[in-house]
């Protein structure tokens, strides 16, 4: 009986270890402000635990070829944002392809045709699968709860 109650305890916390992976609480973090002055130019300021800390090295050290487009920052900045995006991240999981969140596993396991019609990220209302917002009213404030998610037409 004994070895039961240790085989069952060990599952349940093995369980909650994986719940805590899938979402360590950092999509409630607050921003630093000039992170999210910068990245919020041009998209929302997406949080550390979005990417592997691997991942946000090299997002951060390639600003001047930022996915198409050159979001270089004075050195100064560029330092004192990476090392509060380093220090806020964790070397978690892979790397995604290209380091896109939208290629990551957690976002593909979350977001893919089971969850979301392919048809819904060509709507003008949501462009791409990289603009939080159209789905996730409050993602700029970090809250991606998944009950308040209202889907465009």
């Amino acid at each position: 009986m004994a070895y039961f109650k240790f085989i069952t305890l060990g599952l349940a916390l093995l369980g909650t270890g994986g719940l805590a992976l899938a979402d360590d609480g950092g999509s409630q973090i607050t921003l630093h402000p000039k992170m999210e002055q910068e990245c919020s130019a041009c998209h929302i300021a997406y949080r550390p635990n979005f990417l592997p800390t691997s991942s946000w090295k090299q997002v951060m050290g390639s600003l001047d070829k930022h996915y198409g487009a050159d979001a270089s920052l004075a050195p100064a900045d560029q330092k004192e944002i990476s090392d509060w995006i380093i220090a806020n991240s964790k070397e978690q999981g892979e790397a995604p392809p290209e380091n896109r969140i939208t290629k990551s596993f957690w976002f593909t396991r979350k977001h893919g045709t089971n969850h979301v019609k392919a048809d819904v990220w060509q709507r003008a209302s949501v462009k791409s699968k990289s603009n939080c917002q159209a789905c996730h009213a409050d993602a700029a404030k970090g809250d991606f709860n998944e009950h308040k998610i209202r889907i465009p037409r």
